[in-house]
């Protein structure tokens, strides 16, 4: 049997915290918290897992039922998890998509719950929101999400657009990318889909207090969907074993660069998780590491 310690970690495994990711599930694929549990049990995490929305598959292969659970019934749900006997069993929080914005309320006051428990919990918001431009979230869900869960995030994974919608910016380069995640509010900012450095390539963008870090690969053009939602969840679950955020951020992207890229050769539509479990602990693939200059949050 598994044991926990007030502080969220469990005692079989003292530097692996359990988890607790919210986020959409789908029936088909490897997209939200299908991909991003997957990957952190692969790791050795244990989670406990909230749906927001119950989908078919990814709309972006064709439209499909949704199940929403009422905001009232969503809000129960998080009080008994935050009222629970096990809740002190939790060391990390990710969030990911909302289907309404009194989801993000409810999901809010949980953490704020768990964190009074627990001071030392960390939070990482992926805000998904939209992509290329698009805002496919309604607008309450991203004031809820500005409103309610970036003062408490310790960590934001927005891509590059979700950071536009997020600041209200236009955001054509690194540099902006930069000056706009100094003034989000966490005090680290993984900025996903941003600019490479060399031709046909892409990057992540890790922003602290400290340092600029970028990591960059090469484009997979016509890639698989969950890639951000993979991202997050491996990013956090390095930190939470100790690493340090540029080691996070090139373990993080070296994985998902891989699993992409093999995705990509095999011609499916869905990352392939379960055939490369192996590329999530110990990814071969090679980033190129580069550190940039920054202004510093004032």
């Amino acid at each position: 049997m598994s044991h926990t310690k007030g502080d969220g970690r469990n005692t079989d495994d003292p530097d692996k915290a359990v988890m607790l990711a919210i986020s959409s599930h789908v029936v088909r694929g490897a997209v939200g918290n299908r991909g991003g549990v997957f990957a952190l049990e692969s790791l050795g995490h244990r989670v406990w897992s909230v749906p927001t929305i119950a989908l078919p598959w990814h709309p972006g292969h064709g439209p499909g039922t949704r199940i929403i659970p009422d905001d009232a019934q969503f809000r129960t749900l998080c009080s008994e998890i935050a009222a629970s006997p096990f809740a002190s069993e939790i060391g990390a929080v990710t969030t990911g998509y909302f289907a309404t914005g009194g989801q993000v309320h409810a999901a809010a006051d949980l953490i704020e719950a768990l964190r009074r428990s627990n001071p030392g919990l960390i939070y990482c918001l992926d805000p998904v929101l939209g992509d290329e431009g698009r805002l496919y979230r309604p607008p309450e869900v991203l004031a809820a999400i500005s409103e309610r869960l970036l003062p408490i995030a310790d960590i934001a994974t927005p891509n590059r657009f979700e950071l536009e919608f997020l600041t209200d910016l236009s955001l054509n380069e690194n540099g902006h990318l930069v000056e706009a995640a100094r003034t989000l509010g966490p005090g680290m900012v993984l900025v996903t889909s941003a600019f490479g450095m060399l031709s046909g390539s892409i990057a992540n963008l890790l922003v602290t207090e400290k340092a600029v870090d970028l990591a960059e690969h090469r484009l997979i053009e016509n890639g698989p969907n969950g890639g951000g939602d993979l991202t997050a969840a491996l990013f956090l679950a390095r930190l939470v074993e100790g690493q340090k955020p540029e080691n996070a951020l090139r373990l993080a992207t070296a994985s998902v660069f891989e699993i992409l890229a093999r995705t990509a050769k095999r011609g499916l539509n869905e990352l392939s998780l379960q055939t490369d479990a192996s590329s999530l602990a110990t990814p071969f693939a090679m980033v190129q590491m580069r550190k940039l200059a920054g202004p510093k949050k004032r």
